[in-house]
């Protein structure tokens, strides 16, 4: 047939540099002109494939300015699920959302021998990483499909006070910020757009029916709900300094005039609260909580002792 010859020769192509005319034909078991014929229709698809000069001839796989199908071996395919797979967990910092997408795309069609293994090399394999919110990949291409799908998802939900609640959502996007997973979806029971963190939910199986969509979510719903809704520790900072010099990210700034600000920060200890205020870079104000002004004072005393004593004069 006329499509598995058409595979298999680009098969061919990608598995070595350059093939001459007559090893294509010999290889296809087909007649050089046939070849030609099959090289325009792959050409026709999208695929750059070159014609090289010479006194044999032959064709080259090229680059074009669109990325065609891909045909992967088995050892190609694994390898590239376990990298993605790596980079989704934050190992290379800003591609962890284009990982998660792409890894939803290639286990989707994925055989169940080669999601096998790549299940076995992650169970046995201890990444470093920076520290954070560990989520299992599976976890994170489910939700990255039903986004994708626009399919409900219904879960367990772990609250930062530690309570249990169920949901059922409708999931719009992932977004991996400040080394955690979090899903902005319509909460369908409260009638309202929600963040969850991925770390703190428990998908239940089946999954809820398709939903339309809706107009996208609020712009800043993520950074609020990061450093508010989510995080146990919270506190509203007056900085003396204009809103635009905030160059903290994740974080919700609202302007008072032209020299002071209200910057909305969270955290899930105090002293993690106290070191993200620090990292504004400006003087302020805050009122509480309690447990932040104790580390406040404990970061000031620390930081006087460590400079050189005085010596009498």
């Amino acid at each position: 047939m006329t499509a598995s010859r058409l595979l298999m020769l680009l098969s061919l192509l990608q598995a070595r540099p350059e093939w001459s005319g007559s090893e294509l034909a010999q290889r296809l078991e087909v007649s050089p002109r046939t070849i030609r014929y099959d090289i325009d229709k792959l050409r026709s698809l999208g695929y750059p494939i070159q014609a090289t000069m010479g006194a044999i001839g032959g064709y080259r796989l090229g680059s074009g300015g669109a990325l065609p199908p891909l045909l992967l071996d088995d050892e190609e395919a694994v390898a590239v699920a376990v990298g993605l797979r790596t980079a989704a967990g934050g190992a290379v910092t800003g591609i962890e959302e284009t990982s998660v997408r792409a890894l939803a795309k290639l286990e989707q069609v994925l055989p169940s021998r080669l999601r096998n293994r790549v299940n076995a090399l992650n169970r046995h394999t201890t990444p470093i990483t920076a520290a954070g919110a560990p989520v299992d990949a599976e976890t994170l291409t489910t939700i990255s499909a039903a986004c994708r799908d626009h399919h409900r998802l219904r879960f367990d939900y772990r609250t930062h006070d530690g309570d249990d609640q169920d949901r059922d959502i409708e999931p719009y996007q992932l977004v991996h910020m400040n080394r955690r997973w979090y899903l902005v979806a319509w909460d369908v029971h409260r009638q309202d757009w929600r963040t969850f963190r991925a770390d703190r939910m428990t998908l239940r199986i089946p999954h809820g029916p398709p939903f339309t969509p809706r107009e996208s979510p609020p712009p800043d719903l993520v950074p609020r709900g990061v450093d508010t809704a989510l995080l146990r520790y919270r506190a509203q900072v007056t900085v003396h300094a204009p809103a635009d010099s905030i160059k903290v990210p994740a974080v919700q700034v609202d302007p008072v005039d032209g020299n002071t600000c209200i910057v909305h920060a969270g955290a899930d200890t105090p002293y993690q609260l106290a070191l993200h205020i620090l990292m504004l870079d400006a003087d302020f104000t805050v009122d509480g909580p309690p447990e932040l002004l104790e580390e406040l004072r404990k970061i000031s005393t620390r930081c006087a002792a460590a400079g050189p004593a005085r010596t009498s004069p």
